[in-house]
């Protein structure tokens, strides 16, 4: 190229590009960033579309044995009008649970396994992998939450498999 045409091939380009209709502006405020993990205790429902987490604010476990209660109390009248419901019933109230370095084991006389991905048992992996995230620090991916039932073990389950998006 000669160097006439290169120049005005320069000055068609800067034109094009300084031409695209966009205005420069300030600095403007994006809001809050985002803060990763939600912080204090959520509650598993059933729903249509899987369990679905509820924030119970204020709340504070001191061990996995209290995640069962919260459970048996239910979702508020206001979630259940939005149709949240717990599977999750009085004779669950045997059950109990321990972790080891992320390993929660749930044991639950008259729990039968052989549904293993049922709404209830999505209602306890994902509340009790909750409950340890917080009271002992494990990363959400991490948590592998058995199930000891009355016909043998199920899982390890991860609170991932049990949620729809």
């Amino acid at each position: 190229m000669t160097r006439p045409r290169t120049a005005l091939l320069c000055c068609a380009l800067a034109l094009a590009a300084a031409g695209c209709g966009i205005r420069p502006t300030g600095v403007t405020d994006g809001g809050t960033a985002p803060s990763g993990i939600s912080q204090g205790m959520r509650i598993y429902f059933a729903s249509d579309n899987g369990p679905r987490g509820v924030p119970r604010p204020g709340v504070r476990i001191d061990e996995l044995n209290d995640v069962f209660k919260l459970l048996l109390a239910g979702p508020t009248a206001e979630e259940r009008a939005d149709g949240l419901a717990t599977l999750v019933h009085t004779q669950e109230k045997n059950f109990s649970a321990t972790a080891d370095h992320g390993n929660v084991t749930i044991n639950a006389p008259g729990y039968f396994t052989d549904s293993p991905q049922d709404p209830a048992t999505g209602q306890l992996v994902c509340t009790l992998a909750r409950a340890e995230v917080l009271l002992h620090g494990t990363r959400p991916d991490k948590v592998q939450v058995t199930i000891v039932g009355e016909d043998g073990r199920a899982g390890p389950y991860q609170c991932q498999q049990f949620l729809r998006r």
